[in-house]
């Protein structure tokens, strides 16, 4: 089955190879307007993207042709002895002629529209959905992990009810098969795995991209059932701030302030500091269990980041992080000083980063050199009660060499490249230790066709040596997007993925819970094939757009890794994956400006995830089978309304009936109900630099009864924590305010 599904998919690649590919451009021709009406094409006009500042000069004719950029749709025209005009919203290939007048006093005229807060990029092969900046305002978005609040593809989750561990999914899948990256590179890894989405503050973030299924090849083997790309605030940027304060706080004592900073380092560099700490102040108990709601959570969190870019032949980013975290919880009492004793937890990590991004231009168009570094360093200390002691350090390189240009014209473009990672995580679990060291060299190449009219294809194939499985792994993955005339655009993929498992790392919430920890089988690389269609259709309503994307994805596990919390209500069994393992994911949104300023999303999503455990094909625990998503944005002037309401469906819940406490008290439930959330914000602008916010989640006050069985007694041998399938915590308000000089 696996040679014939291999041989399909490369048969697929080279079938593509002369197929069509459209990027796109936006042309026409500049004017200068005299007073009496009468229009003279303007040579010498800067045409260039807003942000990225790249562009063309108007020929003799006054004519311009630019390529469509990936994100940015605000196109400048700029001239001497006028004011730049700036067009929004530029993002599908079109003709557009502009008019420069002859009176000079003018201000920057704008034809302006309210930025999307999500959008599917209509030019790229593969489908990404991109949370912009305007997305991520609308929640308080203290961190990555609170900024899917209003998507409807990725679900965010507690782990467990006392570590505040919070894990995304899509398609169905835990976020261990989504490969998390930091400006197109693999981060939050490993021992990042359980935290990591609480290291990015999301004052941080300037969007995020989402990508269903397989990606490219170019960025490495791990993606399965998707990808995840944070873009953060760069130095050069012209839409960063100058300097930016933001200072929140909430009910939950929940104190948080983040600041960033940029400047000028001479002629062609650009600096940029970002700042953010927060610390909780006071035990929160709401359910009255005897355990806190949230644990207790100091963090430092700093990033230092040099642009230099010399625009004929070299640009360079550098950057460096560094975080320390400390958080404790579990039963109320009087320690404050956070120590560990037999009814508390602690976990204390320390982590740094440091990446190098360099690129060379060649006087060949379209034609470049990148190379990419990264070095990660994480060191984790935790004790859980009485009964576990859990140490780990993980080091990390990631290198990747990439050659990008084209055969005959720009329809035929092409990628070669190389990469190198290296892996070695040292932990011991009480008395026992584990090391496990990777080296993985790898070569890969992409091919890209278009037609600039209907077709895209991008096609690639790499191979990759996993020095610690001893196994090549050959990667091969397929996309292609077609367009009709009337605007429907087709998107289809199929690919392969593997990942090497971090099996007591990526799995803390086995440790909130006094089941045994019994590893079966020596753990395998998970691999799977993932297969997708997206449908995306945009129909004019007068002067608003509705657009509609629907999408299907199936991923078949080749093998994975199960941890079975059915057979023994005691146990945590893992071992290799005997049997069929898949999940089929359908979700279909809508959106639309109902009218001047008022955004309405409406989405669904059905998910069949199933998996072999204990010999028998059943239901994945704690995934819900549907999802629906309303949110409502109102924006009059300088108010800002955002309102979210998240319905999600029932989850099977791992049997129980082995647990002495949880039948006792009604704990084993065998289904989780439907339950509804709520979340809404006001936003009002103070002039040209102060923000204030308002907002409150979980406006129903839903919360899982008692989500802790035996929370009397964390040592007992019934203790779990692990059985979260709900919210952990009511009514949640808070308050901020932002400045900014941009």
């Amino acid at each position: 089955m696996k040679t014939k599904q291999l041989t399909l998919i490369t048969l697929l690649l080279f079938a593509f190879v002369s197929t069509a590919f459209a990027q796109g451009f936006i042309e026409g021709t500049v004017y200068e307007e005299a007073e009496n009406g009468q229009r003279t094409p303007l040579p010498g006009v800067n045409v260039y993207w807003k942000i990225v500042n790249e562009g063309t000069v108007t020929d003799a004719n006054g004519h311009y042709k630019i390529p469509l950029h990936e994100r940015i749709g605000c196109l400048v025209f700029s001239c001497i002895s006028y004011e730049n005009d700036t067009v929004h919203h530029m993002l599908e290939p079109a003709h557009y002629d502009h008019v420069f007048h002859t009176i000079h006093v003018l201000n920057e005229v704008e034809i302006a529209a309210r930025q999307k807060a999500s959008y599917i990029n209509p030019i790229k092969a593969i489908a990404v959905q991109e949370i912009s900046s305007e997305g991520l305002r609308r929640a308080a978005c203290c961190s990555l992990a609170e900024s899917f609040e209003t998507n409807a593809s990725v679900d965010v989750a507690y782990s467990d009810a006392v570590t505040g561990a919070k894990q995304i999914e899509l398609l169905g899948l835990s976020g261990l098969y989504t490969q998390m990256m930091a400006e197109n590179m693999p981060n939050f890894r490993g021992l990042a795995s359980a935290f990591g989405l609480n290291y990015v503050p999301g004052t941080w973030m300037n969007a995020i991209q989402i990508s269903k299924g397989t990606s490219s090849v170019r960025n490495g083997y791990e993606s399965i059932s998707g990808q995840i790309n944070v873009d953060y605030k760069k130095p050069e940027s012209g839409e960063s701030e100058k300097l930016f304060l933001n200072l929140y706080g909430s009910t939950m004592t929940m104190t948080e302030l983040n600041f960033n900073t940029r400047w000028n380092m001479g002629q062609n560099g650009n600096m940029m500091v970002l700042g953010h700490v927060n610390k909780n102040f006071m035990q929160m108990d709401g359910n009255g269990d005897h355990f806190m709601d949230d644990p207790m959570v100091t963090q430092g969190n700093v990033f230092l980041r040099y642009n230099y870019a010399n625009n004929d032949w070299f640009e360079g980013m550098w950057g460096a992080k560094a975080l320390s975290e400390k958080r404790y919880g579990g039963m109320m009492h009087h320690n404050h000083s956070g120590d560990s004793d037999n009814t508390t937890f602690l976990i204390n990590t320390t982590r740094y980063e440091a990446f190098s991004k360099t690129g060379f231009l060649f006087d060949r168009d379209d034609t470049s050199l990148g190379f990419q570094q990264q070095f990660v360093y994480h060191d984790l200390k935790s004790v859980y009660f009485s009964r576990m002691d859990y140490e780990a350090t993980q080091l990390s390189y990631y290198a990747n060499l990439l050659f990008d240009s084209y055969l005959v014209n720009e329809h035929h473009k092409y990628s070669l490249g190389a990469s190198y990672s290296y892996d070695n995580y040292d932990e011991s679990l009480n008395d026992s230790t584990f090391q496990r060291i990777e080296h993985v060299p790898g070569v890969f190449g992409e091919y890209v066709f278009n037609d600039d009219h209907h077709w895209s294809v991008i096609a690639g194939l790499r191979a990759d040596y996993n020095s610690y499985y001893q196994k090549m792994l050959y990667t091969p993955r397929l996309h292609v997007r077609f367009k009709t005339h009337d605007e429907l655009t087709i998107r289809a993929s199929a690919g392969k993925g593997y990942r090497s498992p971090n099996v007591l790392a990526e799995n803390s919430t086995m440790m909130a819970s006094a089941r045994q920890i019994r590893i079966i089988d020596t753990p395998k690389m998970e691999e799977a094939w993932n297969y997708g269609i997206n449908l995306t259709k945009t129909f004019s309503l007068g002067w608003r757009e509705l657009t509609l994307a629907a999408d299907f994805y199936r991923t078949d596990f080749v093998n994975q890794i199960v941890l079975d919390r059915d057979a023994d209500a005691h146990q945590i069994r893992i071992y290799n994956l005997n049997g069929k393992s898949y999940s089929n994911s359908a979700q279909i949104e809508a959106n639309c400006e109902i009218f001047k300023d008022f955004d309405l999303t409406l989405a669904f999503r059905y998910n069949d995830v199933k998996m072999t455990i204990n010999d028998t094909l059943r239901e994945k625990p704690f995934v819900n089978r549907y999802k629906g998503l309303v949110t409502m944005s109102y924006a009059p002037g300088t108010w800002q309304f955002d309102f979210t309401t998240q319905f999600n469906g029932d989850s099977r819940v791992p049997d129980l009936s082995g647990n002495a406490t949880a039948m006792a008290n009604g704990q084993n439930i065998g289904r989780s109900p439907f339950y509804v959330i709520m979340n809404a914000q006001v936003t009002k602008k103070l002039g040209k630099c102060w923000e204030l916010y308002v907002g409150g989640e979980n406006l129903t006050n839903y919360k899982q009864d008692h989500p802790i069985i035996s929370a009397d007694n964390p040592n007992s041998e019934d203790f779990d924590a692990s059985m979260v399938w709900g919210p952990l915590s009511g009514i949640r308000a808070y308050l901020g305010v932002r400045f900014q000089i941009k």
